[in-house]
């Protein structure tokens, strides 16, 4: 389990861990996909809201992630799928970089 700095807050990885176009999977109570798209780190709960299916295993592109099970991919910045089968969004979670480390603020919805 990843250390954590916070009751909510948890150290994913160091920022140099998770080059762009990468994702980690954190083994959490509700498990957590964490992506660096471009640069930019997001974080959403990894199962996808239509099947049982690992988000961190799905297509990066875009500031999207595409479910590898089916065609919906869901929005890394809101959570929303872009269309059928998946029609309910995907939790979203804060993320900063604090001295170097990806900070994942699980149940604060990304604003």
């Amino acid at each position: 389990m990843p250390a954590q700095t916070g009751p909510n807050d948890v150290v994913a990885c160091a920022v140099g861990d998770l080059p762009p176009g990468e994702v980690l999977r954190l083994d959490l109570d509700v498990p957590v996909s964490v992506f660096n798209d471009a640069g930019e780190f997001y974080a959403l709960d990894d199962t996808c809201s239509h099947a049982e299916a690992s988000l961190s295993e799905g297509f990066v592109e875009d500031c999207s992630v595409e479910c590898p099970l089916h065609a919906s991919a869901f929005d890394l910045r809101t959570g929303r799928p872009s269309g059928p089968p998946a029609v309910r969004p995907v939790r979203t979670h804060a993320v900063s970089v604090v001295d170097g480390q990806v900070v994942v603020h699980v149940g604060t919805p990304r604003s």
